[in-house]
Parts: structure tokens; C-alpha cells; sequence
């Protein structure tokens, strides 16, 4: 087991079902915040920074995919969740995704935002090294840039620079160790193994890693519900905030209690 003990924090009745939000490369999760009120009035929210990002540790790299599911699970073990709905956005997708396929009994239901089974893994190697010649700061805006729409950037500029400094913040070879996760990242083979019920979430906007991603999928899994929401870009649980609260609590309601 590799896990480290990442920083995380509790929101909602001790007793409740389990969700538990993944955070994006880059990010921490305090992009979660939005989404995190309505969840907790009836579910136990367990959101955590991913190694490398926030106030976790950043261990020397490199990393694999399996690492950071290790961290995951080693945290719904400290939490007591020893089944969750798990929700993911970008990198945080791609680590619900292979826990649900590596450990499915271990994930009640499932929400992918955003994310991709199979990155194009060239434009994240140039950016690890890039960080690692530079650091992440000289990246915030450019990264942050893809986060949201242009027209909703410019009407939020406080929140541009709050996600700006969440980028600025992450340990430099921890995120440059994360984008070479992401690049690694190959799971087509492996979607029509996760029996998790799964909710697909795009972004009309996202030129991260576009609709077509997600539509793959979609398509891949079992049963699984795709939703595109319009505008929105990469993070688009920050600009569709009522709608993607709303589609989570949906499905994670859909379950009635676990474990």
C-alpha cells in the first residue's frame, strides 16, 4: 500500500451515507465548496486535497494512477466509509474511475465530471516539465483560463484569483508527478467492467478535455447517464452550480442509505 495520509475535511451527519468529492488537477477541495452545503444536509461529505495539491503531503515522485486511488481508499477507511458514492472531477474522475473498476465494492454510485478516459498524454508531459523548470505559478492563468467561460470569468474576477492561487499553491513536483498520472491514464479497456450505477457530467465549454470524452464514456459504461450542461468549461460545477448540485444529489439519492 503507497497511500499517504491526505488532508481532508467532514461535512454532514455522522451517521449519513458517504460521498466523498475528488478534486481536479491543480486544484483543491475547495472547488468543491458550492456543491457542498446542500450535499451535507444529507449525506457525511468527505472532501480532500490529492497528494501533491493543498495542504496534503506531496511525497517524491513519480506517481501512478494507483497511488492516488490507494490515498482514496486509505481515507474512506480513516472516515469509515467502507462504501461511498464517489464523485470526481478531471483527475479526481480519473481516480473514481479506477477505484470503481480495481474496488467496486467499495463504490455505492458513481459521478464523473469533466473527465477522460484516456488523455491526450503529451500536452500533460509538457506541462509537468514546465512546472518542474518554472513552477506552477507562471501556469495559474493560463490554467485557470480553461476553469470557466470567458464571459464568466469576467464577470467573477474574485473567483478567478481565488483559482489562480489554488494553482499557484500546489507543491511543484507533486503537481508535475500528477500530470504525469494524467498522462498515463488509459482505462477504455476497463469502463464496462464498473457496475457502479454512474453519472456522466460534461461541460459544453470544456477545451481541457471536451464532450467527447465524456461521451466515450457514457458509451462505455454500463447504463451510465450523460448530461452536458451549457456554459460551462472545465470546472463546471463552479459556473452550473444549482444544476450540477441538483444532477449529484439526484443520483446519489437515487441509492437510499449505505455505508
Amino acid at each position: 500500500m503507497s497511500a499517504v495520509a491526505v488532508s481532508y475535511t467532514v461535512d454532514g451527519a455522522a451517521d449519513a451515507p458517504v460521498v466523498v468529492l475528488s478534486n481536479s488537477l491543480g486544484a483543491t477541495r475547495a472547488m468543491w465548496d458550492p456543491q457542498v452545503p446542500a450535499l451535507a444536509e444529507r449525506f457525511r461529505v468527505v472532501t480532500y486535497d490529492t497528494r501533491g495539491h493543498g495542504r496534503s503531503p506531496a511525497p517524491a515522485g513519480p506517481y501512478t494512477q494507483d497511488d492516488l486511488v490507494d490515498d482514496l481508499i486509505a481515507l474512506l477507511d480513516e472516515v469509515g466509509g467502507s462504501r461511498a458514492h464517489v464523485a470526481g472531477l478531471s483527475l479526481g474522475g480519473m481516480t473514481a474511475m479506477r477505484l470503481a473498476v480495481r474496488e467496486p465494492q467499495r463504490v455505492d454510485r458513481l459521478a464523473l465530471l469533466c473527465t477522460s478516459a484516456k488523455p491526450d498524454p503529451q500536452p500533460f508531459l509538457d506541462r509537468a516539465a514546465t512546472v518542474r523548470s518554472g513552477g506552477t505559478a507562471p501556469l495559474a492563468p493560463a490554467v485557470a483560463g480553461r476553469w470557466l467561460t470567458p464571459e464568466y470569468a469576467a464577470e467573477h474576477p474574485e473567483l478567478v484569483a481565488k483559482l489562480e492561487a489554488m494553482i499557484a499553491s500546489a507543491d511543484d513536483e507533486g503537481y508535475a508527478s500528477c500530470c504525469e498520472v494524467v498522462a498515463s491514464v488509459d482505462l477504455g479497456a476497463d469502463l464496462a467492467r464498473i457496475t457502479a450505477p454512474t453519472l456522466v457530467i460534461s461541460g459544453w465549454d470544456d477545451m481541457a478535455l471536451p464532450p467527447n470524452h465524456q461521451k466515450l464514456i457514457a458509451d462505455s459504461i454500463p447504463a451510465a447517464e450523460l448530461v452536458t450542461v451549457s456554459p460551462g468549461a472545465h470546472l463546471a460545477n463552479l459556473e452550473q452550480t444549482v444544476q450540477v448540485t441538483g444532477l449529484l444529489l439526484g443520483h446519489f439519492d437515487t441509492a437510499g442509505g449505505t455505508r
